[in-house]
């Protein structure tokens, strides 16, 4: 049984978050919204960073979904058969 305890133990040890990889996130993302890549230099602290990446994907989201809104109508008042029509099929897979 204390084996049983000791590798439970061990396994939720692995499971936790460090300060370590937080922190790593928190850089990796910096680095790649470009809202905070412009302020590499100041300090922004983690929540900031979430929030700002949080932003980023909301409004990728909606670019997305405004543009399949637009092929939508594009593949609609378009003729089926048409090089435009296999264009924006080609796009869409």
């Amino acid at each position: 049984m204390s084996s049983r305890r000791s590798r439970s133990r061990q396994s939720g040890a692995s499971a936790e978050i460090t300060d370590a990889q937080i922190t790593d996130l928190v850089s990796k993302l910096q680095q790649l919204i470009p809202e905070l890549r412009a302020r590499l230099s100041d300090k922004v602290s983690a929540a900031k960073v979430l929030q700002e990446t949080c932003n980023y994907i909301k409004n990728l989201h909606r670019e997305v979904d405004d543009l399949s809104d637009r092929l939508s109508e594009l593949l609609a008042n378009t003729d089926s058969n048409s090089a435009q029509a296999a264009i924006i099929r080609s796009l869409l897979m």
